[in-house]
């Protein structure tokens, strides 16, 4: 396949606000041994996009630090975890017949090489990502999903999204015929957390806000509580003898105000932190309880595998709620930033206006 010399990217050349994403005409990167390079079809948009870009992950030793998902950037950085492309040039003693398939990339870098390593590092952070309309990718973090019959902006919508969410899920052990309440159920994470669980079998409580809880329910959610009003009280109501598992993209004051709403021997499922970092609670409704809080920072590698199964066989049909063409990332990072939307912003890395 023809590889061009030269393609539009959107980076980041510092941390800040919308206006350190600039467009540029950049070289496009060339594969090594063990690569491939993807005509980016559509790259999907993350909450960690606008967090990246801020800076606001800190470090270990400094909570305030400016920083990447998992430290400093190298600037500049194309950003975006989430890519759905085709294959158009494989590295130096690659398999030739990948070229022309229909991948999904998985964005993580992985601390080990087995099945259960933990993700240390993003596409879009630690290394380029999708806002590009082509990007490097390692070959065994590609996933041939040629036959889904999802589009390529549902595709591109799962990796982080629905990787995260899989992830909680898999690691709460959600079963068939428990019930799960979802926080932040709107989002992209939370909405993915929604159609996974039902999807699972379970029975699905979801907290939004009132304006988008018909959204919500359209996507698989057994009931609804407004967020607006008193959560625990709803879910009580909705929820006789309590939840099973609660995954939680939200904490804040709801870990110290819900955690009596598990049952005997319940999880708690963390991977964000939208209402609040510091959380408190009465330890007594842990340990006498046998209850589990478990963080969960998005997928391993079989958790990715198994999602990839359920692309390809299309179980979930992922909510797009507007495309942006790539020269206007600035705005669709604006749009994610007032969450006014439902389901995924995507952007399309082919169509966009050359740089100034």
């Amino acid at each position: 396949m023809t590889v061009p010399e030269k393609m539009t990217a959107v980076r980041i050349v510092a941390h800040g606000g919308p206006d350190v994403l600039e467009l540029a005409e950049v070289p496009v990167p060339v594969p090594a041994v063990g690569e491939v390079l993807v005509e980016v079809r559509a790259a999907a948009l993350n909450n960690t996009d606008l967090w990246t870009r801020q800076g606001a992950y800190g470090t270990p030793e400094d909570p305030e630090a400016l920083a990447g998902w998992r430290g400093p950037l190298d600037f500049p950085r194309i950003q975006g975890a989430d890519v759905a492309g085709v294959i158009i040039a494989v590295g130096p003693g690659g398999d030739a017949g990948l070229e022309g398939r229909r991948v999904v990339i998985d964005p993580a870098i992985y601390d080990a090489e087995g099945p259960q390593a933990n993700p240390v590092g993003l596409m879009g952070s630690e290394r380029d990502g999708g806002y590009a309309q082509h990007v490097i990718a390692p070959v065994r973090q590609v996933h041939d999903v040629t036959g889904s019959s999802l589009s390529d902006a549902q595709l591109a919508s799962l990796p982080t999204a629905y990787g995260t969410a899989l992830g909680m899920i898999e690691r709460g052990g959600v079963r068939e015929g428990e019930t799960v309440l979802v926080t932040g159920a709107s989002g992209g994470v939370g909405l993915a957390l929604v159609q996974l669980a039902a999807a699972r079998g379970a029975r699905v409580l979801a907290v939004s806000s009132g304006s988008k809880l018909e959204a919500v329910r359209s996507a698989g959610a057994d009931a609804t509580v407004d967020r607006a009003q008193d959560i625990v009280g709803q879910v009580r109501a909705a929820a006789d003898g309590g939840v099973d598992v609660v995954l939680d993209v939200v904490a804040g004051d709801l870990v110290g105000e819900g955690l009596s709403l598990l049952r005997e021997g319940g999880r708690w499922v963390i991977a964000g932190a939208l209402g609040g970092h510091g959380v408190g609670f009465d330890v007594r409704r842990l340990y006498l309880h046998n209850a589990q809080i478990v963080g969960s920072s998005m997928h391993t590698r079989e958790h990715f595998a198994l999602l990839m199964d359920i692309a390809r066989g299309a179980q979930v049909q992922p909510v797009i709620a507007a495309t942006y063409p790539l020269d206007q990332a600035a705005r669709a990072q604006e749009e994610l930033g007032r969450r006014h939307h439902v389901g995924k912003i995507v952007l399309d890395p082919q169509e966009a206006a050359p740089p100034a």
